[in-house]
């Protein structure tokens, strides 16, 4: 079952690039006294989420900073490594974290896993977005099907 408002995420740890080494970090952790937003993607370098989702949150960080978000997160299941140069390849440096969750044992513990077998990845996120404060879901944006429509950054600046 997915994690739902009000409900505290999960303390796993996922893990970032820095200083050119994976580096383990935990969503509870991130967003403790703080208001992150979260965006999920199916995968790194996928059609719509380099071309639109990722891009989004990228143009858009500044305003939803103005609207008090603390931090903007990426997540994926994928390793940093891939994270790393795809937030490299969109220009997200100081605009969007990119958290990998290569064994998917976050996406699992918050429920909101989908099967891309068909498509060759394996168990992958589905996309959404979630408003976390200080470890709290505050909303959550679950796409009901394949597109970009409620996890957008414009739907997320709507919904702050």
């Amino acid at each position: 079952m997915a994690i739902k408002q009000g409900e505290k995420v999960p303390d796993i740890k996922v893990t970032e690039m820095r200083d050119g080494q994976p580096t383990p970090v935990s969503l509870a952790e991130l967003s403790a006294g703080r208001r992150v937003v979260v965006f999920a993607v199916p995968g790194a370098f996928t059609p719509t989420c380099t071309a639109k989702h990722l891009p989004g949150y990228v143009e858009q960080a500044a305003a939803l900073n103005a609207k008090g978000v603390d931090e903007v997160v990426c997540l994926a299941v994928n390793d940093a490594f891939v994270m790393d140069a795809w937030g490299r390849q969109a220009g997200a440096a100081g605009k969007v974290r990119m958290l990998g969750d290569g064994n998917g044992e976050l996406t699992r513990a918050l429920g909101l896993t989908m099967d891309g077998s068909k498509f060759g990845l394996g168990e992958r996120s589905q996309r959404y977005a979630m408003v976390v404060r200080d470890g709290t879901v505050e909303a959550l944006m679950v796409e009901p099907g394949p597109g970009l429509s409620v996890s957008s950054a414009a739907s997320v600046l709507e919904t702050l």
